[in-house]
């Protein structure tokens, strides 16, 4: 599937130079072609008042007013509100208020609003004493302003305190309660407001829905989302375009694709909210091929992508490997001009990272500002992803050396790095260094890492300890890593034990059964196999097909294993054949081994051909020319025949090939692996 876009950007050089025109002299570009802002102070030379009229700098005008003009005096007021710069506002207050002079209800309104958007919660605090000790009767729109401040700004106590002792509440007041609660997480506080609105015979209108159903979506409450649908349908309100846009966002994250798409399609009118939020809905369930479908064909509609559409693109290219698309998105955000914060910067790392392409993540990474720590731990995940465990620890101390802290995602991402290089002491030493020396409690995730490290390098008896002593619960993913440690290594028996703490915890994993399965296979125990099997069969449990990803000349091909509907299938297979031979003649066994199946020798190497992996890279060899570096993404761990074949292969063909799983790179090059056979 090629990703559309105007010719003007497809026909970019890779990462160009650009220069931002038609812009004030705040802008600056340089950083990888990234436009940055930097955080001046606007200009305070003109001022909005009421009816939107332009006005000139004031030098004096406290003085130069009426003394006694309450109006003129509160315009300028709330104009000076309205910047960034709300002390000179309050000064203000505070000079008219020694001269006797107050503010009526609509000036404190508007310097409460002021408030609420800047987040300012001490000038908003110091509006509402002042607002109190001037003896004013507060309406409840006034009121309504006072809860929304208090909100907005995270005080939620306060706003609900305030609330409840309004003597009478509007519809206003009950919305700006609803969208705190949902904003800042507290849904279930939300939802329970919503009722108690609807049984105090409040009317909800066109502004509490969206609220409420973010509500819905941030505890997935299908069923309390449906209802709240059929309201709005009740009321004729579906076919506004903010209320439909949370019911797409509310059905796409409670996990009801079919129906988000359903909306989508039937909305009269889309902006580009519609689109975001049903191509965040694939992305977030894992449909990134048809994430991508629907942002060309966003383009094509003829809407421009903003950063949130940039923020779902990414990564849905990320996560199939679609580098080249994936590239057309970073050209696009030079192109358009769109604004990046270093949260857009880690996206872009992200992908390159998870699209093979560590040098173009490091290009970013080092053209890019470093202010925020969420740009290193991008760079050193996307290290850690290829194995380059010594290239991470370096960065990691030179993080240190700039200045920032890690946090507990850094040391996530080092604890990855180390895993994945096999730097066993390296590993312990960070792990023991995180409470000692920068305060980090490690979490659940962190005791997983060291785990899998320990597993991996032989350490099962030290793994199967710490998880003894761990001052928290041990989750499924601790225990999995354990299992994984127990596998390749063929320690049955603790094999066995871990599986039952998993089975506890994840009745209805399949994964957890493969394993275990996968265990007494290479034991050649059938019995125990065919045991395993029968209950995930009792329980209609499946094993997860395997799945392997290439992107060739801007289209991303998908293959399953066994799989045989690609137009090419005929020839994919000769290729496969044919490949198999070649290696052969160069040492090349077939390794039966990785075929937990109680079938003949024949059978299994037949099996062996028809991995996903290998079909993709037949496909790939076909159909790009000599010499090109193949990518390939596979959904399992590579299985160690794939290795060894893909191993002599890119020294066979002459060719790079580069192949990710879920828990890392292989980088095949002369026959040889990145991971020097230690995954």
């Amino acid at each position: 599937m090629a990703l559309v876009l105007p010719p003007t950007l497809s026909s970019l050089n890779y990462f160009p130079p650009y220069r931002l025109k038609n812009q004030d002299s705040l802008a600056t570009v340089d950083y990888f072609g990234l436009i940055i802002l930097p955080c001046k102070k606007p200009n305070m030379s003109a001022q909005i008042d009421f009816k939107g009229r332009r006005r000139g700098k004031q030098k004096g005008s406290l003085h130069q007013n009426n003394k006694k003009n309450i109006g003129g005096m509160g315009v300028e007021v709330c104009s000076v509100s309205a910047d960034p710069q709300l002390k000179k506002a309050l000064d203000m207050v505070d000079a008219m208020d020694k001269q006797g002079i107050s503010l009526d209800a609509d000036n404190y309104a508007s310097l409460l609003e002021s408030c609420a958007k800047l987040k300012a919660l001490h000038e908003g605090r110091r509006i509402h004493t002042h607002m109190l000790n001037s003896g004013i009767k507060p309406t409840a729109f006034l009121w309504s302003k006072i809860v929304s401040m208090y909100a907005q700004c995270g005080k939620l106590e306060i706003a609900r305190e305030v609330f409840d002792k309004m003597p009478k509440r509007n519809v206003f007041s009950w919305n700006a309660l609803i969208a705190g609660y949902a904003r800042y997480g507290l849904c279930e506080d939300a939802l329970r407001l919503y009722l108690q609105m609807q049984s105090s015979g409040a009317q909800p209108d066109k502004f509490t829905f969206p609220r409420i159903l973010k509500a819905c979506a941030g505890l997935e409450a299908l069923h309390q989302g449906r209802e709240i649908h059929c309201d709005i349908v009740r009321r004729g309100m579906e076919s506004d375009v903010f209320i439909g846009n949370a019911l797409i966002d509310m059905y796409a994250k409670c996990g009801s694709l079919k129906t988000a798409r359903h909306l989508f399609e039937k909305m009269p009118e889309r902006d580009i909210v519609s689109w975001n939020s049903v191509i965040a809905g694939y992305v977030q369930s894992g449909y990134c091929d048809e994430s991508l479908k629907l942002f060309n064909e966003m383009i094509l509609a003829g809407l421009k992508p903003d950063a949130i559409s940039i923020a779902c693109g990414l990564p849905a290219c990320a996560h199939i490997g679609a580098l080249r698309q994936g590239k057309e998105i970073h050209r696009y955000i030079i192109r358009s001009g769109i604004l990046v914060n270093g949260f857009v910067v880690c996206a872009l790392i992200d992908m390159y990272s998870k699209c093979g392409s560590i040098e173009d993540a490091r290009q970013m990474f080092d053209r890019s500002p470093k202010e925020d720590l969420v740009v290193w731990n991008a760079m050193i995940k996307g290290y850690a992803m290829h194995g380059q465990g010594d290239s991470a620890v370096s960065l990691y101390h030179q993080m240190l050396l700039s200045g920032k802290k890690p946090d507990h995602i850094t040391f996530l991402a080092v604890l990855y790095a180390c895993n994945h290089a096999g730097l066993v002491n390296e590993g312990r030493k960070y792990f023991d260094s995180m409470g000692q020396h920068y305060g980090v409690r490690p979490r659940v995730e962190h005791y997983a890492c060291m785990v899998d490290l320990l597993g991996r390098a032989g350490f099962l008896d030290e793994a199967h300890n710490l998880i003894t002593m761990m001052p928290i619960e041990p989750n499924a993913a601790v225990f999995g890593a354990l299992l994984s440690g127990c596998r390749a290594h063929g320690d049955i028996n603790l094999a066995e034990c871990v599986a039952n703490c998993l089975f506890e915890l994840e009745p209805n994993n399949p994964g957890n059964y493969v394993l275990l399965s996968n265990i007494y296979a290479a034991a050649g125990k059938w019995e125990e196999v065919a045991k395993v099997r029968a209950v995930m069969k009792d329980k209609g449990l499946k094993k997860p097909a395997g799945c392997s990803w290439i992107e060739v000349k801007n289209k991303v091909h998908t293959f399953l294993v066994g799989d045989k509907l690609h137009p090419q299938s005929e020839h994919i297979y000769e290729k496969v054949e044919s490949l198999a031979k070649e290696i052969e003649a160069v040492g090349y066994v077939p390794d039966t081994d990785f075929v937990l199946r109680d079938v003949n020798e024949e059978e299994k190497e037949d099996i062996l051909h028809s991995h996903s992996e290998k079909l993709a890279l037949a496909f790939g060899l076909i159909n790009t020319p000599p010499g090109t570096l193949i990518r390939i993404t596979n959904n399992l761990r590579v299985c160690g025949d794939c290795h060894n074949a893909t191993k002599l292969i890119s020294k066979f063909v002459g060719r790079e090939i580069i192949v990710r799983d879920p828990n890392r790179f292989h980088h095949f090059k002369n026959g040889l692996c990145s991971c020097n056979d230690y995954w």
